[in-house]
């Protein structure tokens, strides 16, 4: 079964436009085109969605993203590459979790900070934002 962009673009969350330009670049190798020149999408692309959207939501740029297509497209001769690439992805990905965990943490300082304000009994605050 195939859907239309517009139908993978609602499936997606992904724009059209953003759907097409990925295609452009070659970040989505295995489209295949209706008679008419239409874009088809199946479950592979689904799949192939899946995974860019996860290492470019993650901080990698698309030109590395179309790199790891690239690798994927050469077969199993790039598979120590390629988890090389996600063990790298990895280390950003926790790396990114630390950062968010402090964020965390301020905020929840911040909200105990201002219910102690609000119900009047006092806790130190290194600012007043």
């Amino acid at each position: 079964m195939h859907d239309t962009i517009a139908q993978a673009s609602k499936k997606t969350g992904i724009s059209i436009h953003t759907l097409r330009y990925y295609d452009r670049e070659g970040l989505l190798p295995f489209i295949e085109r209706s008679a008419n020149g239409n874009r088809l999408f199946n479950e592979t692309d689904y799949e192939w969605i899946t995974v860019l959207q996860c290492l470019k939501n993650t901080g990698m740029p698309l030109k590395q993203i179309r790199t790891y297509m690239d690798w994927c497209m050469q077969g199993d001769a790039t598979l120590k590459k390629r988890l090389a690439l996600f063990q790298a992805q990895k280390n950003v990905i926790e790396g990114q979790l630390k950062e968010l965990e402090n964020y965390q943490r301020i905020v929840e300082y911040k909200i105990n900070y201002l219910k102690g304000r609000i119900n009047g009994t006092e806790v130190k605050s290194l600012s007043r934002f």
